[in-house]
């Protein structure tokens, strides 16, 4: 990794192409927590040096908004500056998320990290390089045509002038082409792009700079960063969720030396010098709350969506005729499928850190969205944001809209209060308890089949939380009497509620329910993981129905060449056995062998993934083991295969964990699955074999990779238990509980 860069270096030697921000000494793409110090500059993305700066020694670090919550991300970005630039990666770093460093392009979700955020880079790093060709050309009298950059040197190409001017260009480091002075280019949208078959870098598996300091703890998580003079404190929440506070007996924690109470009408809260002063204040402070009892409870979740109030229907897809087509149908069939509201669990409890002064406010939060969060808090608690600087620190964890960015408010709002620094840490139960959950879905799915089984008509009824875009409620606001815009986020989870093949008659309808019990939110793949494990597990049942192959069932209905090799190559991979589900097959006495698919193409426009999964269910305990598992992958352009991999791998364990573990239970005041224990997850010794398949296609557009090969994993669970118990579960988790019951029951496929 490179060496240490001062300020002073910098403003020393001159610089090519670089940005008014200061370049700390711990910056790399592993790690960076930038000084609060940094200055700031206007930061406009039509501009390249927003994107990038360019140093004397040749040395180039990389701005962008998009943040890498683990994925990798900061690596693939790197990559593409690099082959855009001519330089080898090791020479690069990376600022992510930083408002004052870093420009807007948007916050990190969707997997949009390298689609939108690397493309930027990489667009914005061809346009330096068609400049500093440029200014080359004029300084060695060589025309920019003739000349590249090769180990962050311009030289003269080999096969210019035949040879000659190769031979006699000296070559010129990229650091030294705008001594003494600074250049501001404009992003040009049609510079020209390194070829795909010229690729060095991109497509290549440099290791990832932050994953030794995370495996030996070296590393610095948001939950470890300290200021000077920085207070901790502990956030007390209600016993019921929309309890009021009455009364706080700060008698009750007067013999613990240092610890202050601050309360602001509901929001309560303990302070101190050091961390475990507030963990005991926090236990030990006495209030009283009133009595609240205003959720369904999760065991009537199911009968409280079907009851609840729509406010409004939208037909999601409407093609075709598909009344006519299902009236016509040879063969109708129906089922219903539901997933239950999820925690984001993730195994750090979140974090900030907040530093509000009259001059400037600084925030270190593991947001995904630093500049939205920026603007919702600045104008909730009365801030002005350009005076407010938001920095990315890498949480353990995150996967959507946890409570990091309600852990960032109770830490704005005591700053603010205290006029002090103040450091926030939840608890694992205020984790699980408190951050917003990726809601439920209820699923009605009917289709009609032709004479010769085929699917000629479909129809998909959803019942979802209505999505409000607009500002998140902020647990502290909303417990401190402030005013904020009424929002929730839970964008994306009507996606994939139809099948991914040509079926000519198809209608989704989302009835978007008015309220929802506990406050919504995008969690990995938002919507998508239920909505799939509905439509593959029906496509499922409709070819048990005729007596059809899984794998072959899907080829039928599939014109798309890359559906089709995506399918392909992980049966061949698989080594699919081709026959009708379900086939059970008894090993070890009690146990049952099974084997299931699904397929996705995800959002029904971006990557194709094929998911293969072999299963042994125990009859007796109830316990289903995932053995193996084969991921065909095609997501276009690859460009760090071994992150991708690794990527993969790890939406695939989560989201066996959601399958088969993962539920949040509540009475009706509050959520009760609040530790490791009531809200278990995948462990280790469960982990199945993972096989992924990369298509790499260097010619095609990358999509990211983030969510994807999350989608069908419940899928192809719920088919391999089908194919090896003859009985169909149609309900996320798959507990033991819940499959020694639908075994002592067993229901029709159809």
């Amino acid at each position: 990794m490179i060496g240490a860069l001062s300020r002073r270096d910098v403003l020393r030697g001159g610089t090519a192409l670089i940005v008014s921000f200061a370049l700390d000494s711990r910056e790399t793409l592993g790690q960076r927590v930038p000084p609060p110090d940094a200055p700031r500059a206007p930061l406009d993305v039509a501009q390249v040096d927003s994107f990038l700066a360019i140093h004397p020694d040749g040395r180039v670090t990389i701005y962008t908004s998009k943040v890498d919550v683990g994925t990798g991300m900061r690596i693939a970005i790197a990559q593409m500056a690099a082959e855009e630039l001519g330089i080898p990666v090791s020479r690069i770093s990376l600022v992510d998320g930083d408002t004052s460093r870093c420009p807007n392009n948007g916050g990190t979700g969707g997997s949009t990290g390298l689609t939108r955020g690397g493309t930027a880079v990489r667009q914005a790093a061809a346009s330096a390089r068609q400049e500093l060709l440029r200014l080359a050309s004029q300084r060695l009298g060589v025309p920019a045509a003739d000349l590249t950059i090769v180990n962050g040197e311009v030289r003269a190409a080999a096969a210019a002038s035949g040879g000659r001017a190769a031979r006699t260009t000296r070559p010129m480091p990229i650091g030294r082409l705008i001594e003494g002075g600074r250049v501001a280019v404009p992003v040009d949208p049609k510079a020209p792009l390194a070829a795909p078959s010229s690729y060095t870098v991109v497509g290549t598996s440099p290791q990832r700079p932050d994953v030794p300091a995370k495996c030996t703890g070296q590393y610095t998580y948001i939950q470890d960063h300290v200021v000077p003079g920085m207070l901790h404190a502990r956030v007390l929440r209600p016993p019921g969720i929309g309890a009021r506070l009455v009364s706080v007996d700060e008698a009750s924690v007067a013999h613990l030396p240092g610890v202050r109470v601050v309360r602001l009408e509901s929001f309560l809260a303990v302070v101190a010098k050091n961390e475990w002063a507030a963990v005991r204040a926090a236990r030990e402070l006495k209030a009283t709350w009133t009595a609240w009892e205003g959720l369904p409870g999760s065991a009537n979740l199911e009968p409280y969506l079907r009851q609840g109030a729509v406010e409004r229907e939208q037909t999601i897809v409407d093609r075709g005729s598909v009344d006519t087509a299902m009236a016509g149908a040879a063969r109708k069939l129906s089922a219903s499928y539901f997933w239950p509201c999820q925690s984001h669990a993730s195994l750090a409890p979140s974090c900030a850190v907040a530093d509000v002064r009259a001059a400037e406010t600084t925030l270190w939060t593991s947001s995904q969205v630093t500049y939205g969060l920026r603007a919702t808090l600045a104008r909730v608690f009365g801030l002005d944001a350009e005076k407010m600087r938001v920095i990315f620190v890498e949480g353990s964890g995150s996967f959507g809209t946890n409570g990091a960015d309600h852990a960032a408010a109770d830490a704005v709002l005591l700053s603010k209060t205290l006029g002090a620094p103040v450091r926030v840490q939840w608890s694992r139960q205020d984790e699980h308890g408190w951050d917003p959950k990726g809601p439920q879905q209820l699923l009605d799915l009917q289709a009609g089949l032709d004479a010769e089984g085929r699917i000629a008509a479909w129809q998909t009824e959803m019942w979802i939380p209505v999505n409000r875009r607009g500002a998140r409620i902020l647990l502290a606001a909303e417990a401190a009497g402030l005013p904020q815009d009424s929002g929730r986020d839970a964008a994306g989870i009507h996606e994939n509620g139809d099948p991914c093949y040509p079926v000519e008659h198809v209608r989704v309808l989302a009835h978007w329910l008015r309220d929802t019990p506990l406050n919504p939110s995008n969690l990995r793949a938002p919507g998508k993981p239920g909505n799939v494990f509905a439509v593959e597990g029906f496509i499922d049942e409709i070819a048990a129905a005729t007596s059809t192959d899984p794998l072959a069932f899907r080829l039928q209905h599939l014109t798309d060449p890359r559906a089709l090799e995506v399918l392909k190559r992980g049966a061949a991979a698989f080594k699919w056995d081709a026959r009708p589900a379900p086939n059970p097959v008894v090993r070890d006495g009690s146990r049952l062998a099974g084997r299931g698919m699904s397929y996705i193409r995800y959002k029904q426009a971006e990557n194709y993934v094929a998911m293969f999964m072999e299963v042994a269910v125990d009859t007796a305990s109830g316990a289903i083991d995932v053995q193996r598992v084969v991921c065909a992958h095609d997501c276009g352009l690859v460009v760090n295969p071994d992150a991708l991999q690794h990527q993969i791998e790890g939406a695939i364990a989560q989201t066996l964990s959601r399958a088969l573990h993962e539920e949040v239970t509540f009475d009706t005041s509050r959520v009760t699955s609040v530790d490791w224990e009531s809200y278990p997850i995948l462990r280790f010794p469960e982990l199945p074999a993972i096989e992924v398949i990369l298509i790499n296609r260097p010619d095609q557009p990358l999509w990211g990779a983030g969510e994807s090969a999350a989608v069908p994993v419940a899928a192809a669970l719920g088919n391999a238990f089908f194919d090896a118990t003859g009985v169909r579960l149609r309900r996320v988790p798959f507990t033991r509980a819940r499959v020694k019951e639908a075994l002592r029951q067993p229901q029709p496929s159809g």
